[in-house]
């Protein structure tokens, strides 16, 4: 593992953070209620963003943006989601989305076409990947995408497209040419509106409920040739490698979201368990109380230091696959035990709706099962351990 050649002192990202933190605190924190309650999409908050230069953090100055590092990003989705998931949903998908597959994989003609309108908020790409009998087995998919010209003809449907009903393009995982598993898959850049391609209504579901998940279906769907991003590779699973390491960026920002809403329940624990007596003092002074704080403060801690290690340690632009798995695997995890034990400190009180635990245990249990399940995060960390492939198929 390579070092980010982007170093950040411990002092530039501290005053990244405080700035940051005022900014969200002060713009997202009145209505993060609102979106989950009215499950709206927070689209003043992505326009409040896109004006500001947020949604270019990463991407290249000569292509628009900011041109911050990975660290920089997981310090933002961390902040953003510690004040409104909703809206870190959507930062997300600006900063770890597709706009990083095509600054990484992308040619030079793709990256001035999509990455400054990517930077400006004009653009908005979702993830086309699991479909109805392809989900942990991705390499199952359906989808095709053969070659008409100087157009593929792409035919299939995708589910979970998280934003897919706002977004203006989908990056695309379709398998090109007659082959089986991980062989032949590649990418294409999708544009909304082209002929075939179809949205279905937003899926109602558990948490995340301000930026919904959508079905996509391709009917004769015909791409020109110069949207692919990359070629399925018929004869070996280097395309679908390339791809899924690509989305390593993905992983690390999830597990960034996961320490923003911990973080947040943390600071509602503490707060809480200071005012609320019982038996005449502050619960603060219970021994069990304190306990419980001082494991959910651990558990961050390490889940912090987990993934910073992850968006500093880098194998050709991308978090190294097992550093990024680790941090996402434990995060995922962590936010479910810290969100739970905040809402248990607070009693019946952090049950009801009137207080953000509910809604934080709501959100967070997403986590474990978008960009990879934790089952399936266990048998990649094994699989690298190993320094061997286990095939999970039998027959």
């Amino acid at each position: 593992m390579k070092m980010d050649q982007q170093a950040v002192s411990a002092a530039e990202l501290d005053e990244f953070r405080a700035t940051l933190r005022k900014f969200v605190t002060d713009a997202f924190a009145a209505k993060a209620a609102h979106w989950d309650e009215k499950e709206e999409f927070p689209q003043e908050n992505r326009a409040l963003l896109a004006r500001l230069g947020y949604l270019g953090l990463v991407i290249p100055e000569q292509y628009g943006g900011s041109g911050l590092s990975i660290l920089h990003a997981t310090v933002f989705l961390e902040e953003v989601a510690r004040v409104c998931f909703n809206t870190a949903l959507i930062c997300q998908l600006a900063v770890n989305g597709p706009s990083r597959a095509i600054e990484i994989l992308g040619s030079e003609e793709q990256k001035q076409r999509f990455l400054p309108k990517c930077a400006s908020g004009e653009y908005m790409f979702g993830i086309g990947i699991s479909e109805p009998g392809a989900g942990s087995a991705v390499t199952d998919l359906v989808t095709s995408a053969v070659p008409d010209g100087d157009h593929f003809v792409l035919n299939g449907q995708k589910v979970f497209c998280t934003g897919g009903h706002w977004a203006t393009h989908v990056l695309v995982f379709a398998r090109f040419g007659k082959t089986s598993g991980a062989n032949g898959i590649g990418a294409l850049l999708v544009e909304k509106g082209t002929p075939g391609f179809e949205v279905s209504k937003p899926d109602r579901k558990m948490g995340g409920r301000g930026v919904a998940e959508v079905e996509l279906f391709f009917d004769n769907c015909r791409v020109p040739k110069e949207d692919l991003l990359v070629v399925g590779d018929e004869k070996s699973t280097k395309s679908f490698r390339l791809l899924m390491n690509s989305f390593g960026p993905e992983r690390v920002g999830n597990a960034a979201m996961c320490l923003g809403v911990a973080q947040a329940a943390l600071e509602q624990a503490v707060s809480y368990t200071q005012q609320r007596p019982q038996f005449g003092r502050p619960i603060c002074e219970f021994q069990g109380i304190q306990w419980k704080i001082a494991d959910m403060s651990t558990q961050i801690h390490a889940a912090r230091l987990m993934i910073h290690h992850a968006a500093t340690h880098l194998e050709n632009g991308f978090p190294n696959p097992l550093a990024a798995a680790h941090a996402k695997l434990y995060a995922n995890e962590m936010v479910q035990r810290v969100t739970n034990e905040a809402l248990q400190v607070h009693g019946h009180y952090g049950y009801t709706r009137d207080f953000p635990l509910e809604r934080m245990v709501r959100d967070s249990r997403g986590f474990a099962l978008g960009g990879g399940t934790v089952e399936i995060l266990r048998n990649t960390i094994a699989s690298l351990v190993y320094g061997r492939s286990f095939n999970q198929r039998r027959g």
